[in-house]
């Protein structure tokens, strides 16, 4: 297992979701979360010293315990390089975030908008997440 490609690849992958979490979320697709009911946190308290540090070292780890699983199940993922781990990406967004979000509105007051957006944009992130650590991680 090489881990230092693991801990770059994690690194990276944080990067570019906290990237892609501005551009969606934060600016181009910002209206889902106008949509009724409002369930969201006050901006003021989203945007606070807190939430941001605690956001974004949990972003950090789950990035680089995406990178490790990659490394784990390396060998058993079908393909090479950047489309092996789209493959991985593909299969944590139907293991993980597909079967996560896809049952929300059956229990919780959200918009039914958010969650296909939501199941979306974790499909095309983990695509380029896979993407990314299928370029970066190799194994010596």
């Amino acid at each position: 297992m090489n881990i230092k490609r693991i801990l770059i690849s994690g690194v990276v992958i944080w990067i570019v979701s906290v990237i892609f979490g501005w551009l969606t979320c934060g600016w181009l697709f910002n209206w889902v979360y106008t949509l009724p009911p409002n369930i969201w946190k006050d901006p003021a308290v989203m945007v606070s010293a807190g939430n941001i540090i605690g956001a974004n070292l949990t972003g950090l780890v789950i990035a680089i315990i995406f990178a490790l699983v990659y490394a784990l199940l390396y060998k058993g993922i079908p393909g090479e390089g950047a489309k092996k781990g789209m493959t991985y990406g593909l299969l944590v967004w139907l293991i993980g975030a597909l079967s996560g979000i896809a049952s929300m509105p059956f229990y919780m007051t959200i918009a039914t908008t958010v969650v296909v957006y939501w199941i979306i944009s974790h499909l095309v992130l983990n695509l380029i997440n896979g993407a990314i650590v299928g370029a970066i991680y190799k194994v010596e």
